[in-house]
């Protein structure tokens, strides 16, 4: 399967959302990294990530994750995560990034979480 990342709507919560479709690994990272890049340049500092559609995440897609978080922390920002299932949510969750990202499976707007 082929990965994609497209850019949605802004949520209710004033957060720049993306859209994963596929399979997040070494090969499809660079795709992500740059997508949440160009957005830290346009001056999003809020971004969402609607992993829905994601079938497959590697440590690499996690680190792309991480160091997404840490943009957009140090721009006084965030990034959060939003609708992992299956092996992407047991991923998430067994290596504590579904608290670290503060991971809401069921919500699509970070402005109902408390966000430090």
């Amino acid at each position: 399967m082929t990965f994609s990342v497209s850019r949605v709507e802004r949520d209710g919560g004033g957060a720049a959302r993306l859209r994963l479709t596929g399979e997040l690994d070494l090969s499809t990272a660079p795709q992500l990294t740059t997508a949440i890049e160009d957005l830290a340049a346009a001056g999003e500092t809020r971004l969402l990530l609607d992993l829905t559609d994601l079938t497959f995440c590697d440590s690499t897609g996690m680190a792309v994750f991480v160091r997404g978080d840490n943009q957009a922390a140090a721009d006084g920002g965030w990034l959060r995560l939003t609708g992992a299932n299956g092996r992407v949510e047991r991923v998430l969750r067994v290596t504590g990034l579904a608290d670290v990202l503060r991971h809401d499976p069921g919500s699509l707007d970070p402005a109902s979480q408390t966000v430090l």
